[in-house]
């Protein structure tokens, strides 16, 4: 069988692996519906210009582009196509265009692969899933949504098993 390399920062798991992964995310999911928070998913990429919108972090974002472009479609920089770095801008995006389906405050989780173009080091993947709970209103939020969401956090992470008894 040919030996191939690993691609620095892009983790595949092991099943044993996935099934601690599995759980991780499981009990997540659970704490945040038991809240009352609904699940979305926003699509994996989204235009450089939308992605850029937060400020200047080219360096964090892949780009993404077909191999063979067709002689007329756009120059590589007008509708340009990058993975998302963060869930926040996506989301941003999809209450805006969704706006009219949404019943506010709209209470959402999202757990989903996100992708940063930094250098790979210890703790830091160039793919990993990230969770996120938010609460976003078509007004001013009151504050109690703020400690809720910090409440929800702790429960969330206070289900998951410590790393002694699930590593040791």
């Amino acid at each position: 069988m040919a030996r191939t390399t690993s691609l620095s920062g892009f983790p595949e798991w092991l099943p044993e692996e996935r099934i601690v992964e599995q759980h991780v995310l499981d009990e997540l999911r659970r704490t945040f519906e038991l809240h009352g928070f609904s699940s979305i998913e926003t699509r994996a990429v989204e235009t450089v210009e939308q992605l850029l919108r937060k400020g200047e972090i080219d360096k964090e974002v892949y780009g993404v582009s077909r191999l063979q472009q067709d002689e007329d479609e756009k120059s590589p920089k007008e509708g340009a196509l990058a993975l998302h770095f963060d869930l926040t801008v996506p989301f941003a995006r999809y209450v805006v265009e969704n706006n009219g389906y949404l019943t506010f405050p709209f209470r959402r989780y999202q757990i989903q692969k996100v992708w940063r173009g930094e250098r790979p080091q210890e703790g830091r993947a160039r793919e990993f899933t990230q969770a996120d709970i938010d609460v976003v209103g078509d007004g001013t939020l009151a504050f109690r949504y703020d400690v809720e969401l910090a409440l929800v956090m702790i429960e969330a992470l206070s289900r998951l098993p410590s790393r002694r008894s699930c590593c040791a």
